[in-house]
């Protein structure tokens, strides 16, 4: 008879720990496809290089990331399966936080039944409309062949701006084409992904949700456009990514020393 592992709250990796089984679960419940625990177990290898913690660039990043949504006629979220498992609620509460924000799932290996069950989970935490789940809505992004080519003509293929976390590089590449905006979350920052985004937050995304929504509530209370304007014309993404793996680099350093 199997057990059922409890992980004590005073373990040191209690939060990476609680991931990884939300991943698992995810995964059983039919959200996570088999890769996407691949996926989840390379991102917590950069994770332990950044210290597993919020470095300074990445809360520069949601900085710039918040004014970008903010200033947008459009912004649309981008969901898949790890994102699901791992935060729809934050994701949610990002959604509710900008009012003309939606939500789109959009995957990379795609079925019918685990589009459902993602759209299942979003509602629980009060999103009633989703786009990406009506096929005659369909539309093809130009220059792209994966599954992840079809997108809502009324919601990604209408954006200005896209948040796009644990996206894959090649459909970043091809809404830029599209000269939307992108932003995403990527814990490495040489992924193709990291180095096509606007704006790239090196963090782990149940740490990068809470920070792009604190500063897009700081923003809404005290920031002008013309403020926000200056903050995303300041972001330099090519040395926020410099910076992540100048930190990585010095926790290597430290653990062979």
């Amino acid at each position: 008879m199997k057990r059922e592992i409890t992980i004590p709250t005073s373990h040191p990796r209690f939060v990476s720990l609680m991931s990884r089984k939300k991943i698992v679960e995810g995964y059983k419940n039919g959200l996570v496809a088999l890769e996407g625990l691949i996926a989840h177990g390379r991102g917590e290898c950069f994770d332990y290089l950044i210290g597993e913690h919020s470095i300074e660039s990445a809360r520069s990043a949601a900085d710039a990331a918040a004014a970008q949504m903010l200033i947008s006629s459009y912004p649309i979220i981008s969901v898949n399966g790890n994102v699901a498992a791992l935060c729809s609620d934050l994701i949610c509460a990002l959604h509710r936080s900008i009012k003309k924000s939606m939500l789109e799932i959009n995957l990379f290996y795609y079925s019918k039944d685990r589009e459902s069950k993602i759209y299942s989970e979003l509602a629980k935490y009060g999103v009633s409309e989703v786009f990406g789940t009506n096929p005659e809505n369909l539309v093809k992004i130009p220059e792209l062949e994966s599954n992840r080519r079809l997108v809502d003509g009324d919601g990604i293929f209408r954006a200005d701006t896209v948040f796009v976390p644990l996206e894959d590089g090649d459909r970043t590449l091809a809404l830029r084409k599209m000269n939307k905006k992108i932003i995403t979350v990527d814990l490495n920052p040489i992924s193709r992904t990291s180095m096509t985004a606007d704006i790239t937050i090196v963090d782990n995304i149940i740490r990068a949700i809470p920070l792009l929504i604190d500063r897009i509530q700081y923003h809404q209370k005290n920031s002008t456009e013309r403020e926000l304007q200056r903050i995303i014309k300041s972001h330099d993404n090519k040395k926020g990514l410099q910076d992540a793996l100048l930190t990585m680099n010095k926790v290597r350093e430290n653990i062979i020393q």
